[in-house]
């Protein structure tokens, strides 16, 4: 089964946080992260990840009825934003738990882990006869 991880931040001022951290805090936070991936790789779970930007470079985009994009935003009403996310192929939902609970704890500028909340979603396939 394939799922989405997607890990949530604090709106606050539409910029990301971590951009004021010391860099020793920093650097801890993206070890985790790359820990993480390395032991996904190493276990042929990970499909995909990647950060994302902040929320002040994000459009949100509609059509118009003349097919234009109509841009609003910078993003969607919100209390958190979407900073990245890690597709993973995993035999159960509870292996997908396990790993987006390893995510949540990510170390933060104190060192202590920052409980981010990580959204997991299957990743719906198509029926055979609809390809």
């Amino acid at each position: 089964m394939k799922y989405m991880l997607m890990m949530h931040a604090p709106k606050g001022d539409g910029d990301w946080q971590i951009s004021s951290w010391t860099p020793e805090a920093f650097k801890a936070h993206i070890a985790h992260m790359k820990t993480l991936n390395q032991q996904l790789i190493k276990n042929g779970e990970l499909v995909g990840a990647e950060g994302l930007a902040p929320p002040g470079d994000a459009k949100l985009i509609r059509v118009a009825p003349n097919g234009a994009p109509v841009t609003d935003g910078p993003f969607a009403e919100a209390k958190e934003f979407l900073a990245g996310y890690w597709i993973v192929q995993v035999d159960s939902a509870e292996r997908a738990y396990q790993i987006a609970a390893l995510a949540s704890s990510a170390p933060g500028p104190d060192g202590k882990p920052l409980v981010i909340p990580i959204e997991v979603r299957q990743v719906m396939d198509l029926p055979p006869d609809i390809m």
